[in-house]
């Protein structure tokens, strides 16, 4: 085996492999999770805040790129490439994990949440609109909950699955990192 052989079998993992495995599980929680929040919007008509609708981002970040990732480690892409992909996913998920802690804290009265979906209304346009716009605006509040399960809110399990995901997406990454 040359030394240029070697340094190329270096850089590319084995094809599949625990970034295969990782990216793969990520993809499919993600999208199972954002059918689920478009279920309970669509079909149970709880409708989302502005702060359901931002942890709803990494969602669609998440499911893209884990499918990339996926197809670059079944590819056996270089595995500076997967390991970049696992951990840009790992970080979206930890950031979207910090998202859903403020809402559910917000939920909670912990603190304040943003003035545009929890504090007061401080314009309400002309008098003579007031009554018509009323009836066509529905402002769904960031810190009511709409709906929970075994005492958690919606924002309480986007908290733990993105969690999950970060996990799974860091365990990808250290075993694709540590292998020869």
């Amino acid at each position: 085996m040359t030394t240029q052989s070697a340094a190329i079998s270096a850089s590319r993992p084995a094809v599949g492999g625990p970034a295969l495995t990782a990216s793969l599980a990520v993809t499919l929680i993600a999208a199972a999770t954002i059918a689920g929040a478009w279920f309970f919007q669509l079909v149970l008509e709880i409708l989302p805040c502005p702060l359901c609708l931002e942890q709803r981002y990494a969602y669609y970040l998440a499911i893209p790129l884990a499918a990339l990732t996926a197809l670059a480690a079944r590819s056996g892409s270089p595995r500076p490439l997967l390991l970049a992909g696992l951990a840009i996913l790992v970080l979206a998920t930890l950031a979207n994990a910090g998202l859903g802690t403020y809402h559910s804290g917000v939920e909670w009265g912990f603190w304040k949440g943003p003035t545009d979906c929890s504090g007061p209304v401080v314009n309400l346009g002309s008098a003579g609109d007031l009554l018509s716009r009323l009836d066509t605006v529905k402002v769904v509040r960031c810190d009511e909950v709409q709906w929970r399960f075994l005492g958690l809110s919606l924002a309480g399990y986007n908290v733990l699955i993105s969690l999950l995901m970060a996990a799974i997406a860091a365990w990808g990454f250290v075993r694709t990192a540590s292998r020869a």
